[in-house]
């Protein structure tokens, strides 16, 4: 990190969905979420399903209706940003999503699935090829990877794609939507370690959107805990993961199972504790 100017800054941010019937009314996710991403950090942003957290993402990536508050990149207001102008901003800004089987064209081999990004921002089609060979180089991939198509890899092979074709453009933030949690736990490790090199390498900033806090203490600089909508703590990784203030961050990490019988013992009596003291039901889902 080169400056504490965001380069993402969200500021008292609403999202409201239309209601399933003619006069229904809105069902509003997000109320008033404050949060901002700066160059070269990894913003880990946690909570349990359902917790709004996957439309803040979509929100920045204008996927999500913004019904208030504003949405800056680079300094300048991409809230209500029109079609073209998001068009240009996927030069700087790119989505790497959940589920690496249904996020890439299965019809497409490799190579143009990687030079598609190249060739719509103005790359001719030799060019766009000639960069395929380094975005695999890149991400750990055979460079014979380009003639194959997404069925024949793995599904941290094809994550590995989809990163690349996230970084053809070079763009300077990556919204990452939950990119491990459909890997198995050696693969997520691999796919972790890929993201910290790049991010060392290419000064790229995350917005890591998760359900997972190990994952999310192990990649981030700083975390934000959001629950039904608002954002509950945001701090370093290691003071919100360590010793968070908020009882909802507490129940989260006092939910996450760890491998020693007599520390899970300890951990559910003192979550126990902490749902009695804040009035929530034990039956809370941990995320």
């Amino acid at each position: 990190m080169t400056t504490t100017t965001p380069l993402l800054a969200v500021h008292d941010l609403h999202v409201a969905y239309p209601g399933k019937g003619l006069r229904a009314p809105r069902t509003e996710v997000l109320h008033g979420v404050d949060l901002d991403v700066r160059p070269g950090e990894t913003l880990g942003l946690v909570g349990e399903s359902g917790s709004g957290k996957t439309t803040i993402g979509r929100a920045v990536l204008g996927l999500a209706p913004v019904t208030g508050g504003s949405i800056t990149f680079d300094g300048v207001d991409i809230t209500n940003a029109s079609r073209r102008h998001r068009r240009e901003l996927s030069r700087s800004m790119q989505v790497v999503f959940q589920d690496p089987y249904t996020s890439l064209n299965p019809s497409l081999l490799v190579g143009d699935t990687l030079a598609e990004p190249l060739v719509a921002h103005g790359r001719s089609a030799h060019d766009a090829r000639a960069e395929v060979a380094g975005l695999l180089d890149r991400v750990g991939l055979p460079r014979d990877a380009a003639r194959r198509l997404p069925r024949e890899f793995s599904g941290g092979q094809r994550q590995r794609v989809a990163i690349a074709r996230a970084l053809a453009v070079r763009p300077r933030l990556i919204v990452c939507d939950e990119p491990v949690s459909a890997l198995d736990l050696t693969t997520q490790a691999k796919v972790l370690e890929l993201f910290l090199e790049l991010q060392r390498d290419l000064g790229v900033a995350y917005l890591f959107v998760s359900h997972d806090l190990a994952v999310v203490r192990y990649l981030s600089h700083r975390v934000a805990v959001i629950h039904d909508g608002r954002i509950v703590e945001t701090g370093p990784t290691r003071d919100v993961t360590e010793h968070p203030t908020d009882p909802y961050t507490q129940r989260l990490l006092l939910s996450a199972p760890v491998a020693d019988p007599a520390a899970q013992r300890a951990r559910r009596e003192r979550l126990a504790a902490v749902r009695a003291s804040s009035g929530s039901p034990s039956s809370e889902a941990a995320a």
